[in-house]
């Protein structure tokens, strides 16, 4: 199912051209056209799911074989030191585009990209409630 209004629908289609790396049935891997890092790229489903939550279990399990795959290639290609794999949900998570993408991101030494979270530091009690909210 395509949106008219999605980018990456329109990406998908062919009415916006990109570089794709990979497309099967299922898929199209495109390189970022905004790269945090040189080869970043973007895994997006055919099908349009506007985040994760709508994303069905199975296409949530292939998209994370299919980032394994392009990431072993990646890094014997462009040999990049590392990788990060970056997924939003929600505005307030940093998603700008509501159809389900993962960002794969080719990291080298000295690359001078930061994706950093500042660590909070709660207290066991603390800890223990939380856990008591999700788990009941």
């Amino acid at each position: 199912m395509k949106q008219d209004n999605c980018i990456f629908c329109k990406i998908i289609a062919g009415e916006i051209p990109s570089q794709t790396l990979y497309e099967d049935n299922q898929f199209k891997v495109i390189l970022d056209v905004g790269p945090a890092t040189k080869g970043h790229a973007l895994i997006l489903p055919k099908e349009h799911y506007a985040n994760l939550y709508e994303l069905p279990e199975d296409t949530a399990s292939d998209v994370f074989k299919l980032a394994k795959k392009m990431m072993a290639k990646m890094t014997e290609k462009l040999h990049c030191d590392g990788f990060n794999i970056v997924q939003n949900n929600g505005e307030v998570a940093g998603q700008t585009v509501f159809h389900f993408h993962m960002h794969l991101i080719p990291r080298y030494k000295n690359d001078g990209e930061i994706l950093k979270y500042i660590a909070g530091s709660p207290s066991q009690e603390e800890l223990a409630e939380i856990k008591k909210i999700i788990t009941e």
